[in-house]
């Protein structure tokens, strides 16, 4: 992708990455009267973006709080989403005419497409007088007394302030790489390993055999790990489980660990088993299991108890096997599906070395660390954009 300006080699701020932080960061410092180059080493840009939400962009949620944040620090989201909130970013997509609607859960969504959301940042870009390069690959940054040199594959940039929006590891189909992570650790900043996060999880094969059947059956599910628990569908796959609730808490999921799924969430299974066999005696337990969950979830449900047969048949422990089995199904993930489909990227950028009002380290003054590539990762449901809009509002106008 060719400039969107004048080429010139030295600028105010320069910010790697033309992602949803990025591009807002940028237009951001722009508005201020900064002169502003992005660098970005894909052709085609907010690519993220594009495929998010299948295609339509769930581009923030109206119910968004920090404790719809992980990080090693809690409170640091706290001031860049206060500073740039939902709402703020709804006024932008309005302003745009960009057509919206509600989800479940308090989720937006483009009612066409989610190139509509790449098309808003760089119109603002344009706007402000930021120039947008992509195809442009980094190979060293470093720091002097004048500010900071990028070096480039197109050649040299230099600035008083560098942004670093490059994201983290989840989907490398679309370019995703550790530049951020390797920048922070040249200039003495700790990162917090990263792991892949709302992700499927995968299963061994034994339990996949047990489960064969299951690929593609949804249900709606409490999930569990620990303390941390989330009602939301469940989809069995050939490799294991996903879904949203799966989504969300593989980012609380560590290795070895059980997570526990409740199929009836709001129900108690035991009473409801109890009743059915005094007033329905005649009919199968499959039947009954059936109005609970799915068909096929309710025949694996009855085989793994080894239930079968009628109401008036089981005694309350083959019940109580039963119950147990739907309301606690207690299971250990032998992994997940990785960064191939993980769709944030856990860890980062430690916060402890950043202002959470600026962005800005710490130690090194003039450079700036937004967006996916620090330790500040949302739920599933619009929250990491909207963090992508904070953080890179925040950087922008300080940078």
């Amino acid at each position: 992708m060719p400039p969107t300006g004048p080429l010139v080699t030295s600028y105010d701020v320069i910010i790697l990455g033309a992602g949803g932080a990025g591009l807002m960061a940028a237009a951001t410092a722009g508005q201020r009267g900064r002169s502003v180059l992005v660098l970005d080493h894909a052709t085609r840009l907010g690519e993220k973006i594009r495929i998010s939400g299948g295609g339509r962009c769930n581009f923030t949620n109206i119910h968004t709080t920090p404790a719809n944040f992980l990080s090693a620090n809690e409170h640091f989201c706290k001031s860049a989403l206060r500073g740039y909130t939902p709402q703020d970013f709804v006024a932008l997509v309005e302003k745009h005419g960009i057509a919206w609607h509600e989800k479940t859960l308090g989720q937006l969504f483009c009612d066409g497409s989610a190139t509509q959301i790449v098309d808003l940042l760089l119109a603002e870009c344009a706007a402000a007088g930021a120039v947008v390069q992509g195809s442009t690959r980094i190979t060293a940054v470093a720091h002097g007394p004048d500010g900071f040199t990028v070096a480039t594959d197109r050649g040299e940039y230099r600035c008083r302030s560098l942004v670093v929006a490059t994201g983290g590891l989840s989907i490398p189909k679309i370019g995703a790489t550790g530049l951020g992570y390797d920048i922070a650790r040249q200039f003495g900043l700790n990162v917090v390993e990263p792991r892949p996060g709302l992700v499927p999880l995968t299963f061994d094969p034994g339990f996949i055999g047990r489960l064969k059947d299951l690929a593609g059956v949804s249900a709606e599910a409490e999930v569990s790990c620990g303390k941390t628990r989330f009602t939301e569908a469940l989809l069995f796959t050939h490799r294991g489980l996903s879904g949203p609730a799966i989504l969300q808490i593989s980012s609380y999921w560590k290795e070895g660990e059980a997570i526990v799924i409740d199929l009836a969430p709001g129900v108690d299974v035991r009473d409801l088993l109890k009743a059915a066999r005094r007033d329905h005696a005649k009919q199968e337990v499959l039947t009954v299991l059936a109005r609970l969950v799915p068909r096929r979830l309710a025949e694996t449900i009855a085989g793994l108890a080894d239930v079968s047969g009628r109401m008036a048949d089981q005694s309350d422990a083959r019940l109580w096997a039963v119950a147990s089995r739907v309301k606690e199904w207690r299971v250990v993930p032998q992994g997940t599906e990785g960064y191939r489909t993980a769709e944030v990227t856990l860890g980062g950028v430690d916060t402890g070395a950043l202002s959470s009002k600026t962005m800005e380290a710490r130690g090194v003054p003039g450079l700036y660390f937004i967006g996916e590539v620090v330790d500040v990762t949302g739920h599933l449901g619009g929250f990491n954009f909207q963090w992508a809009w904070s953080s890179g509002h925040a950087a922008g106008r300080h940078a």
